[in-house]
């Protein structure tokens, strides 16, 4: 697992995003920033227009207009691939995890270690998994079972830890604990809070206020694909969240927030 040392300067900046889809505006000049060891939840009804935001930074989508920067340089994201090159990686909701196959193998799933015979190497990839998997939760052993037979909170940590891995600078995570007990996602949320430790920027979509102002440090609401306001997450409440989400409604008592409190 890398650690990133924490910067005065955003790791991650959208600037002016656009998107469309035939005559439908599904992003309009959204602009959206996070730093090292920062949460920033992304919350919106369903066709705000937060997922194909994050899907564009992500590769999944082409950017129709506007400027990705990553650590203050100009970055082109054409494909996952670009993305992935730039140390930003995606957990979907789904996990993308193929359930036939075990913890080891999902890990370098498409990114595979081979010996200098051009063969699997299997001792090194269980070696690699075992180091990441034990970072992020010790008592996670039964790693070579189908993941299939994995419990909702150790799928997450084979999803995380595969960004983990590959060097990952910033993190999608798309409903990290929908569908998970109260335990469960507990373990997801310390597992959140070690990603901030390592200095790890995450953008987190998500529904569930409880996640929201358990884990972000700011906030950002999107209507009708545009911004309705960014905020420190302590600063605002959750009758106020709502608000914004259901009827597009600034909060005004306290100014919108481009940067972490600790930074401004």
């Amino acid at each position: 697992m890398s650690t990133i040392a924490t910067s005065s300067g955003p790791l991650i900046e959208l600037k002016g995003i656009h998107k469309a889809f035939g005559g439908v505006r599904a992003v309009e000049n959204v602009s959206l920033t996070v730093y090292p060891g920062e949460v920033v939840a992304l919350l919106g009804h369903n066709g705000a227009g937060k997922s194909t935001l994050m899907k564009m930074l992500a590769g999944a989508y082409p950017i129709d207009s506007g400027e990705v920067r990553v650590s203050g340089q100009p970055a082109n994201i054409g494909n996952p691939a670009d993305s992935q090159n730039l140390g930003i990686e995606t957990i979907y909701q789904t996990l993308a995890l193929a359930d036939n196959l075990d913890s080891v193998a999902n890990l370098f799933l498409g990114r595979e270690l081979m010996t200098k015979w051009g063969t699997l190497d299997d001792y090194a990839m269980e070696k690699a998994a075992r180091d990441v998997f034990h970072r992020l939760n010790p008592n996670f052993k039964n790693i070579r079972v189908p993941v299939r037979s994995l419990s909702g909170g150790q799928r997450q940590v084979v999803a995380i830890s595969r960004a983990l891995y590959f060097n990952a600078r910033a993190l999608i995570m798309d409903e990290p604990c929908a569908a998970l007990g109260p335990e469960e996602t507990r373990m997801v949320h310390e597992l959140v809070r070690k990603l901030k430790a390592s200095g790890v920027g995450i953008f987190l979509i998500s529904h569930d206020m409880p996640d929201v102002f358990g884990l972000s440090d700011r906030l950002s609401v999107m209507k009708n694909g545009k911004t309705v306001g960014t905020y420190n997450t302590a600063e605002v409440t959750e009758d106020e969240v709502l608000g914004m989400i259901i009827a597009g409604k600034k909060v005004t008592r306290v100014p919108e927030s481009f940067a972490p409190k600790s930074l401004q």
